[in-house]
């Protein structure tokens, strides 16, 4: 977007910390595309500027006194809805519930404050690498969704793909980033406890969000959904996720598909990664696994779903209307290598459906849904 003609993304900073607001100005201001148009102290003063500064992207501080960032948030909403808020949360249990519901109450997105110990410059790096990417990510959105797919990806040798059709399916996979755990209840709590496979899932959190995340969803659907340990047997019906800073994989021993979770190398600049998951999927049950690539920001998972639909597996994808960011499921699709774009509300349902035949041992006879792309 470096464009002399281009024009920056108009940031208000939200914060009760003056270093905070201070530190956040001066990094958020280094960057050529963004232009920080205002700070705040609290919610009074953020609710007086807004219509002052009209600011794309609102970087808003989730615990604060007198008016908390998850109070301050709908009034945001309705004063100026077509601006995207990012919280800045502490990396505590209670700063990771309070960013799940502002997540729920419409939130685009988060991004985890340096802890007390980290220095200067590490803060500095922090704030540049994950809150200025997701500031400039976010903007550029309510420009064009355009999803193009970088040449270090796509100029890989077409693969041999082979349709699963209606067989059978082992596993479900799901990868998620920005918008993901909203998007990831409404899938997963139209899951029914007969559901005959498991769900592993990635969503690209910190540790203690990804424990918290596990507890919300299994509050919606008959808590089977847990934190997922290393050696973990996967049961059919439940639904297991990644736990944060760690990766997940699947193996299967002579009795059953087996969780591993390990801290190898992030991919992608993620750990846990998408990639990680759906690369296991495909060389443990190769046509038998099913991926879902949900609301995301990047290309993590691209390379995943490739081996995937080289081995004969079913992938499906969101669709633009309904995701967040149309990044990650937006490869896919523009890649040609989705066997189903879905809207977020069919998802679930869908997946149901295309496991209804495994519940009493027939193998599943299902027309072809109308959102099909191949």
């Amino acid at each position: 977007m470096s464009s002399s003609n281009a024009r920056k993304a108009r940031v208000l900073i939200v914060d009760d910390s003056v270093v905070a607001r201070r530190l956040l100005a001066e990094v958020l201001g280094d960057d050529p595309d963004i232009e920080v148009v205002g700070t705040a102290a609290s919610g009074a003063i953020a609710l007086g500027k807004l219509q002052l500064v009209r600011p794309d992207v609102i970087v808003l501080d989730v615990e604060m006194p007198e008016m908390t960032g998850l109070e301050l948030l709908p009034l945001i909403r309705k004063a100026q809805p077509d601006a995207r808020i990012i919280m800045y949360s502490s990396l505590t249990a209670r700063g990771a519930a309070a960013t799940l519901d502002a997540l729920a109450l419409g939130a685009s997105d988060y991004v985890t404050k340096p802890a007390n110990t980290t220095g200067l410059n590490e803060s500095r790096l922090r704030i540049k690498n994950e809150l200025s990417s997701k500031i400039k990510a976010l903007y550029r959105l309510s420009v064009s969704q355009t999803i193009e797919i970088p040449v270090t990806l796509s100029a890989r040798p077409s693969l041999r793909t082979t349709s699963s059709g209606g067989g059978r399916i082992d596993i479900v996979a799901i990868g998620a980033s920005t918008g993901g755990p909203n998007a990831l209840v409404d899938v997963l709590t139209a899951i029914d406890p007969g559901f005959p496979v498991p769900i592993a899932v990635v969503q690209h959190m910190p540790p203690v969000f990804t424990r918290l995340l596990a507890e919300r969803i299994a509050s919606r659907n008959g808590g089977r959904a847990v934190e997922v340990e290393d050696g973990a047997r996967l049961r059919a019906g439940h639904i297991y996720v990644a736990p944060g800073d760690h990766h997940l994989s699947v193996e299967r021993d002579t009795v059953s598909l087996v969780a591993r979770v390990r801290q190898t190398p992030p991919e992608n600049y993620c750990r846990p990664a998408v990639d990680v998951l759906f690369r296991s999927v495909a060389a443990t049950v190769g046509a038998h696994g099913l991926a879902v690539m949900l609301t995301g920001m990047g290309h993590d998972g691209f390379r995943g779903c490739q081996d995937l639909k080289a081995a004969g597996g079913t992938i499906f994808a969101q669709d633009k209307a309904t995701s967040v960011v149309w990044g990650m499921p937006g490869m896919v699709v523009n890649a040609g290598i989705a066997d189903e774009i879905l809207p977020l509300a069919h998802i679930g349902p869908r997946l149901c459906a295309r496991t209804a035949g495994q519940r009493t041992g027939r193998s599943a006879s299902l027309p072809r849904w109308e959102g099909h792309a191949g």
